[in-house]
């Protein structure tokens, strides 16, 4: 029986379930709208992406699906001074870049935080939502998309970031748990103290906010989905799951390497990009992240590992990328994105109806 909540009715979905936007390449127009195509959210994941890029994908997935689908941003974040110690940064990257055949590692320069020029194109993308991490965007922008119809969602990782973004007047909060794959987006909290697993932050976050709340998180199959709503999420959005399957561009290797891990096996990092996200261990992340501190600050150390990520995605050398996972890493399946929505429903109907049955004992 498909499940029905206000946010799905709002939205138009026949699912609960939303295709997480994950920016750096593995999330493609074909997975999108399989996705939307199949009744649950796709994601254009435009961090990375230029403003003719942005307004290029909504195109092609209205040209793929006439079903709604979202669209993501970071939020601005100022950009660090070079730290003096960044030589460092430079000699933990000098023998990967040499075991990958590329020149010495360079001190990033010109590093921008393109939100402002993503805005605009966000407005004309065609998409129904509009997401954002890292914090709470301009109150204007805010104004701006809802002008425009557009539902805007924020990210919290704590209950007073929660509460902050309902404040700033979006339109649903989607309360990311410690299990998560990739970046944290904690914002107003010291990342340690917002380290808060998914079945304790979704029904704190439901009783602080008057809005429809989306769980995230170690979400990976109908089990996680019947949790989910039971704790009063009226949706639940889910990136590592989505990774694994056909339509992604993500490596081989990545694919590989999040088939065969356990939720151990990840582990938290600033490694690659200076801010805290989940992924699995490798050589790189070991290296990097052991003895005295050896990166820079966030975006830095993201624009200074993107030729060894680059190169080691071309050569299928796992040990160098950013293998990003959640926690449930495990429980994904390789296989088209239509059916991977499909199987959810069947699982998720089948999860809930096995706890009513508890009940008629």
């Amino acid at each position: 029986m498909p499940i029905s909540t206000p946010l799905t009715r709002a939205l138009g979905l026949a699912h609960p379930i939303i295709q997480a936007p994950m920016a750096g390449g593995s999330v493609t127009i074909e997975m999108i709208a399989a996705v939307c195509g199949a009744g649950a959210l796709g994601y254009i994941s435009a961090a990375y992406s230029t403003p003719a890029q942005i307004l290029e994908m909504g195109r092609a997935v209205r040209g793929r699906t006439p079903n709604p689908y979202a669209v993501n941003l970071f939020v601005a974040l100022p950009i660090p001074d070079m730290p003096a110690d960044a030589q460092r940064a430079l000699d933990r990257l000098a023998p990967f870049h040499a075991e990958l055949g590329l020149a010495p590692p360079a001190l990033p320069n010109d590093v921008k935080e393109p939100f402002a020029e993503q805005f605009p194109a966000v407005l004309d993308s065609g998409a129904k939502v509009f997401s954002f991490t890292f914090g709470i965007p301009p109150r204007e922008a805010i104004a701006a998309a809802k002008a425009r119809g557009i539902f805007v969602v924020g990210t919290a990782t704590t209950v007073p970031e929660a509460v902050q973004l309902q404040e700033a007047g979006v339109d649903a909060v989607i309360a990311q748990g410690s299990e998560a794959g990739a970046h944290r987006g904690t914002f107003d909290s010291p990342f340690e103290s917002a380290m808060i697993g998914t079945m304790a932050l979704v029904p704190q976050v439901v009783n602080a906010v008057a809005l429809p709340v989306i769980a995230s998180g170690g979400i990976m199959d109908g089990r996680g989905i019947a949790a989910a709503l039971a704790l009063g999420a009226q949706a639940v959005q889910m990136g590592t799951a989505f990774l694994v399957c056909d339509e992604a561009a993500t490596p081989e290797v990545h694919k590989n390497a999040i088939l065969a891990a356990y939720g151990h096996e990840t582990r938290l990092t600033q490694a690659f990009s200076g801010r805290h996200a989940r992924g699995i261990v490798n050589k790189a992340m070991a290296s990097i992240d052991g003895g005295a501190p050896g990166f820079l600050p966030y975006p830095l150390q993201n624009a200074l590992t993107r030729p060894m990520r680059t190169a080691a995605a071309k050569q299928g050398r796992g040990e160098f990328l950013s293998l990003w996972a959640g926690q449930g890493a495990r429980l994904a399946r390789r296989i088209p994105a239509a059916e991977l929505v499909a199987r959810l429903v069947e699982e998720t109907d089948a999860a809930v109806c096995a706890v009513s049955a508890l009940q008629a004992r």
